[in-house]
């Protein structure tokens, strides 16, 4: 097997030319978003949407860096916020209505443990998923493997090494399960700060207009 089909399989492979080939395709588009004009927004959104390998309306601040970008499928209306590094060596799934904080870094790529066999150059990638509806604070490193349910926030400055369940707030190093998100969340937007009645009322006019809602699960996620 070629070392591109190892690395496609999810297998041991050496970055060896065919890979650095497809690498510079992303390396030219990263380079070409970082350096727009700031205020060109449709042009930034554009070349967005080329580098990634799926975008429906998702936003990037640049800078912003990838290995490969074709890798990467974004949903409906995702804002990625500046310095956000994602190494997708394997496919990275971000899902709708996504909020990724400055300086979050999402690794596919790992190495070997054993000095012995990580000198040998080998390496690999797990693919990673981020439900609909997730927040990923500043400074969050989402680590090989990992999946991020549905409408789950995960606080600044975490390392997140495990799955996380949907509806929950996690945070930590390592990363870990707070509290499930209630209705009760609803009514504050900060440390218990209450929602003001007018926010509270265009709040209420905004989601009547939502053609698509959250909906709470029958059951939700057991945190743990």
């Amino acid at each position: 097997m070629t070392n591109t089909e190892r690395r496609d399989s999810g297998m041991l492979y050496i970055t060896d030319d065919a890979v650095m080939e497809e690498q510079a395709v992303a390396r030219r588009l990263c380079q070409k978003l970082n350096t727009m004009d700031r205020s060109d927004f449709k042009g930034i959104q554009e070349v967005a949407k080329e580098l990634l390998g799926k975008s429906d309306g998702a936003w990037i601040n640049p800078p912003f860096y990838c290995d490969y970008g074709k890798k990467i499928e974004v949903g409906r209306n995702t804002f990625i916020n500046y310095n956000c590094t994602i190494l997708d060596v394997a496919r990275v799934r971000i899902g709708d209505y996504c909020q990724i904080a400055p300086n979050v870094s999402i690794y596919t790529a790992g190495h070997p443990v054993h000095p012995a066999a990580r000198n040998t150059l080998y390496e690999y990638g797990i693919e990673i998923t981020i439900g609909n509806n997730v927040w990923i604070g500043g400074n969050v490193v989402i680590c090989p493997g990992v999946h991020i349910g549905d409408n789950t926030v995960i606080g600044a400055g975490s390392v997140v090494n495990k799955d996380i369940p949907a509806w929950s707030v996690a945070a930590g190093n390592p990363c870990r399960v707070i509290r499930r998100i209630t209705e009760e969340d609803l009514k504050t937007y900060y440390r218990g700060v209450p929602v003001d009645e007018e926010a509270r009322a265009n709040m209420q006019q905004l989601w009547a207009q939502n053609t698509d809602p959250v909906k709470y699960p029958s059951s939700p996620s057991p945190c743990r």
